[in-house]
């Protein structure tokens, strides 16, 4: 078993500070994973102990958040596909398989367009694309929200929607922990994360995608809902569609085992 860590250091406004945090473990072929907005490299854990066995497992911070610095208001969704090359790069990946969380979806979508060499499998997990108008005028005033009133005003509500009411109530303290860890984040990474969401054209080239590929999201998912889910799986030719009955998004926290057999079935089917 293998296991590095790769931080790259920088001076910001005159201080040295953690820019970007790699961590890779395991042996067999490698996974590159990328957590969503509010998340860091640690949301993958659960899954990674079920991966790393057959699979050499690289998984980052994206800007902003975890041990990882350096957002900025012009952070594009370029840059993070920037950061995804330079972390497969210095682990030594010259091809991997992509999986992407959320906004790590649509970060793979883009990567997956713009340096297809570099896949084999892009699993898109809980992911977006193909946001409706109405629906990127809601991100757009989340986005203004959360720069005038700080990530407080919006994660009020995260728990009812992320997580079934029974896995909640049942669970308070996971509950607890994951809004501690929305709160833990540089707030203007969410900013930028829902910027995002509301501006990128990504959703508009995803048929040029030729890798194999599997698109998975909850029932009652309202960060990446079905509709979004169906339209990635009819865009992308060679895709698969699985639709996780009564879960939302914190399919991670809640739901680990099924997102790990599920990506093991279909990294290792020939």
């Amino acid at each position: 078993m293998v296991c590095h860590i790769y931080v790259r250091l920088q001076y910001l406004d005159g201080m040295l500070s953690i820019n970007i945090h790699f961590l890779v473990e395991g042996k067999g072929d490698p996974i590159t994973l990328i957590h969503g907005v509010g998340s860091n490299l640690k949301s993958w854990d659960h899954v990674v102990q079920r991966l790393k066995g057959n699979f050499t497992v690289l998984r980052m911070d994206l800007r902003g958040q975890g041990q990882s610095k350096g957002i900025t208001d012009d952070c594009t969704l370029e840059n993070f596909v920037d950061d995804v090359l330079e972390a497969m790069d210095n682990a030594g990946f010259g091809k991997s398989h992509l999986i992407g969380f959320s906004l790590g979806g649509m970060i793979a979508q883009l990567f997956a367009l713009t340096h297809p060499e570099r896949i084999n499998r892009l699993a898109l997990i809980s992911s977006v694309a193909g946001r409706n108008p109405e629906e990127k005028k809601r991100l757009s005033d989340r986005a203004k929200t959360i720069r005038e009133e700080g990530i407080g005003a919006v994660i009020g509500a995260s728990d009812k929607r992320w997580f079934t009411d029974a896995f909640r109530l049942a669970n308070p303290e996971k509950v607890e922990k994951r809004l501690k860890q929305l709160l833990a984040n540089d707030p203007a990474s969410y900013a930028i994360a829902y910027r995002i969401f509301a501006e990128s054209e990504v959703g508009d080239r995803i048929h040029a995608i030729p890798h194999q590929t599997l698109v998975a999201t909850g029932e009652h998912d309202v960060g990446s809902n079905t509709r979004m889910a169906k339209f990635m799986h009819d865009q992308i030719q060679n895709s698969e569609l699985v639709i996780f009955p009564e879960l939302r998004h914190s399919l991670l926290v809640e739901a680990p085992d099924l997102v790990a057999d599920l990506l093991l079935k279909f990294l290792s089917v020939p």
